[in-house]
């Protein structure tokens, strides 16, 4: 089989969905793999590195995208590309296909089979296909470390002969796996961290970095699926706005992190809690590409409101692409070893890696989680 890599055209996109030594061991293993010219620029990866591991170069995009038996990439490529696929290929990537229903009916049209790898169930064996846990524990990690060095002042405690320093406060909202990877990064700097959580057992996880948990009691709105909250009530998170309000106050940086798959991401962070926070404090919304937790915050922008810098980045792990494409290269190759051989896809759609993660195929949209299929 041909497996193809684009170059990302997405902007801010330095990710690439395979790194050489990827390639090689697919290579090795009876596959073809074509990359795009530059493709891997962006994440320091050289065309003559992929050469170098058995990779093909190609220089025409339209070219690349037809002959590809299977299409490798970190981002959904748009409708006009995905239009000179041929009719039976595979396309593997990053689809949020509830939140992109163009992008889905142009991949049931054109007759391919998508797979979208947001869509892979959160289960033990599908650990090593996991490129939502693997791009969010880059993306918490960055997130410190940005909103640490637009912050006017150090986040630990430091006694010099001209005084004391105080340690910086740190309120992350969110013990997912961005908001444990912020938390365990703000200490390591040596910040007092605190944790707002709607599902009361990650206090323990939250405490055993270090940091203080700061407790909302649940209701029977909250809906928990798998470990992700998959919705809540404006009551709840009304009450929990309040509960939180005062540590906001007192922070010197506040992380959000929260989100729900296929809706608007919740409001954590009102306007008036920004109103309240001192002045030259910080606010990074993790979550500002799907609606954002923060009041004003806006996608790709850093705001400067009432005195409180808003960061809103959109993709936080392409800012650290090497470790990112090393990382998600992983991923998607150990998906489509299991999905596939050299001599072609098992379709065994039963299995419930490949039920839950295929999204179109032979021309109809199949997922479960997505409207009655569109036939081409």
């Amino acid at each position: 089989m041909k497996l193809a890599v684009p170059k990302e055209t997405k902007e801010k996109e330095k990710r690439v969905s395979l790194t050489p030594d990827v390639v090689k061991g697919l290579v090795k293993g009876g596959f073809e793999c074509i990359v795009e010219k530059g493709a891997g620029e962006g994440s320091f990866f050289s065309d003559e590195a992929y050469c170098q591991a058995g990779a093909a170069i190609e220089n025409d995009k339209s070219k690349l995208f037809a002959d590809a038996d299977v299409l490798l990439a970190v981002n959904t490529p748009d409708s006009s590309q995905i239009g000179h696929m041929k009719r039976d290929a595979v396309l593997i990537s990053f689809m949020w296909a509830v939140s992109s229903p163009d992008l889905v009916q142009a991949c049931a049209k054109q007759g391919i089979s998508s797979f979208s790898v947001d869509a892979i169930p959160r289960i033990s064996r599908a650990q090593k296909m996991d490129a939502l846990s693997s791009q969010a524990n880059l993306g918490g990690y960055k997130a410190v470390l940005l909103a640490a060095n637009t912050l006017g002042k150090i986040l630990p405690m430091m006694t010099t002969a001209a005084g004391t320093i105080r340690p910086a406060k740190v309120v992350i909202f969110g013990a997912g796996v961005a908001g444990l990877q912020a938390i365990a990064t703000a200490k390591r700097l040596g910040a007092v961290v605190e944790v707002s959580d709607i599902r009361p057992e990650t206090k323990e996880q939250v405490q055993s970095l270090g940091a203080k948990f700061i407790e909302v009691k649940g209701d029977e709105s909250i809906k928990i699926e798998g470990g992700y909250v998959k919705g809540v009530s404006p009551e709840f998170l009304k009450k929990q706005q309040e509960l939180v309000a005062k540590h906001v106050k007192e922070a010197d940086i506040v992380i959000t992190t929260a989100l729900i798959p296929g809706k608007k991401a919740p409001l954590l962070v009102t306007e008036e809690m920004v109103k309240s926070m001192r002045f030259g404090s910080v606010i990074l919304d993790m979550a500002v590409e799907q609606g954002g937790n923060v009041a004003g915050s806006e996608m790709n922008k850093t705001l400067v409101k009432e005195g409180v810098t808003i960061i809103g980045e959109s993709n936080l792990p392409s800012l650290l692409p090497m470790n990112a494409s090393e990382l998600y290269a992983k991923n998607i190759s150990t998906f489509l070893l299991h999905l596939a051989s050299k001599d072609g896809f098992k379709w065994e759609m039963e299995e419930e890696i490949t039920k839950g993660s295929l999204i179109t195929h032979k021309g109809s949209v199949v997922h479960p989680a997505l409207s009655k299929p569109v036939t081409a």
